[in-house]
């Protein structure tokens, strides 16, 4: 590979890199926290009322940068939409400017390293990475319903198993819905937390919008999305064995199209 091809290839994960070094370094996270949020609330919401079209397309510009850059924010921008717009609206927004952000982020890493595990494994690992590229859709759906790893290593974990973009946007936009609505809900509600969180003398957190019920709510819908998967591999695992015959061990190919036999 040429150095032009090298930096070409690098260059999307790169400005990435620098987006998210900026950010902190201009101090954005003082400004994404609901302790802003309750310091500026009045100010906020009488801008969007004056410039609803405007503030819209400014929030999800601002949204789709923070998850293309990783910055740690979605929650509380989700709760800004929500607080902002409504969470019919605000939800709506941030739907669309998540699923946009996301796929650049996965767009940038698949760039860089979308071939390196497919050149590279082998064996289990290999038909492992094949049967997430397979089912990627109904993976996704269940990791993005149950959010429990954080957001951005979804998005860069699924451009190293080189699935298809289609089949991301799809299970990612899907997928966050729920949570989407539901945390657009919560900030359509904020103002009462962040009013008793400032009387208490301190700043509100995400732990006192987010319930142990929301919580489980989120993990029966990943259980449920997560029963069709389930059933699939079911079937062809049972298929499979009623394909070998009585007394005969299966075989199992490897990359040198041997076999393994009883000993």
């Amino acid at each position: 590979m040429s150095s032009r091809d090298a930096a070409t290839r690098y260059l999307p994960l790169l400005l990435i890199a620098t987006g998210l070094l900026l950010g902190y370094l201009f101090g954005l996270q003082n400004y994404l926290s609901l302790g802003y949020l309750a310091d500026q609330r009045e100010a906020l919401r009488a801008y969007v009322d004056e410039h609803l079209v405007w503030s819209a397309t400014v929030f999800v510009v601002i949204y789709v940068l923070a998850v293309a850059f990783s910055f740690p924010a979605a929650s509380i921008l989700t709760i800004f939409g929500g607080f902002l717009f409504g969470w019919l609206m605000g939800g709506a927004l941030v739907a669309i400017a998540a699923t946009v952000g996301a796929s650049i982020l996965f767009l940038a890493t698949r760039s860089a390293f979308g071939g390196f595990l497919r050149h590279r494994v082998d064996g289990v690992v290999k038909r492992l990475t094949d049967g997430f590229r397979q089912n990627a859709f109904g993976y996704l759906l269940v990791i993005r319903l149950a959010p429990v790893f954080p957001f951005f290593v979804v998005n860069i974990a699924a451009a190293l198993f080189d699935i298809s973009l289609t089949r991301f946007v799809a299970a990612t936009f899907i997928g966050i819905l729920p949570g989407t609505f539901a945390y657009a809900y919560l900030g359509q509600g904020v103002d009462s937390v962040l009013i008793a969180a400032q009387a208490a003398g301190r700043e509100a957190q995400i732990a006192d919008l987010v319930t142990r019920d929301i919580t489980l709510a989120f993990l029966g819908l990943a259980v449920i999305a997560a029963v069709p998967t389930l059933l699939r591999h079911i079937r062809r695992d049972r298929g499979q064995a009623a394909s070998v015959p009585t007394g005969q061990a299966p075989t199992v190919p490897n990359d040198k199209n041997e076999t393994w036999e009883n000993e």
